[in-house]
């Protein structure tokens, strides 16, 4: 069981999928880093000083100042804030996604057909070169095109 399991984890498809995990792994808390520390604070200056990830709704009917305050005092809150940091991360994301599958598949366009060198003679049905004017299996006369 141990030889199988060790074939099935090494071959190729296993070994590429976890290597995709890891690297969009990475790649996704890269995007969440570029999201809220270089894009939301400037976007955020834009509206008015407002830090996204701060605004909530609480639902206890009490006011609370900022998010942390509320869910010290254990507050039930509905975090739209922090939603639209996930959303705005989730749209970068799956962008920079397309863009990378778009050019990948660019690249491997397949290769046009290959013109056949040979054509059957209509007489005999034997393979002849395309250029030949003449089938060398049957003499017969073809037309050239």
């Amino acid at each position: 069981m141990l030889k199988e399991f060790k074939a099935f984890a090494m071959r190729g498809n296993v070994l590429d999928m976890a290597v995709g995990i890891i690297v969009g792994a990475a790649f996704g808390r890269i995007i969440t880093s570029l999201v809220n520390d270089i894009l939301m604070p400037p976007i955020g200056l834009l509206v008015g000083k407002v830090d996204f990830s701060g605004l909530f709704l609480s639902l206890s009917g009490k006011s609370y100042a900022t998010l942390a305050e509320a869910r010290a005092a254990g507050a039930a809150t509905i975090n739209y804030g922090v939603f639209l940091n996930t959303l705005i991360d989730f749209v970068i994301v799956a962008f920079a996604i397309f863009l990378l599958v778009r050019q990948i598949n660019r690249w491997n366009k397949p290769a046009p057909a290959a013109v056949p060198s040979t054509k059957d003679c209509p007489y005999c049905c034997s393979a002849i070169p395309r250029k030949a004017a003449r089938c060398p299996n049957c003499t017969s006369q073809l037309q050239t095109n």
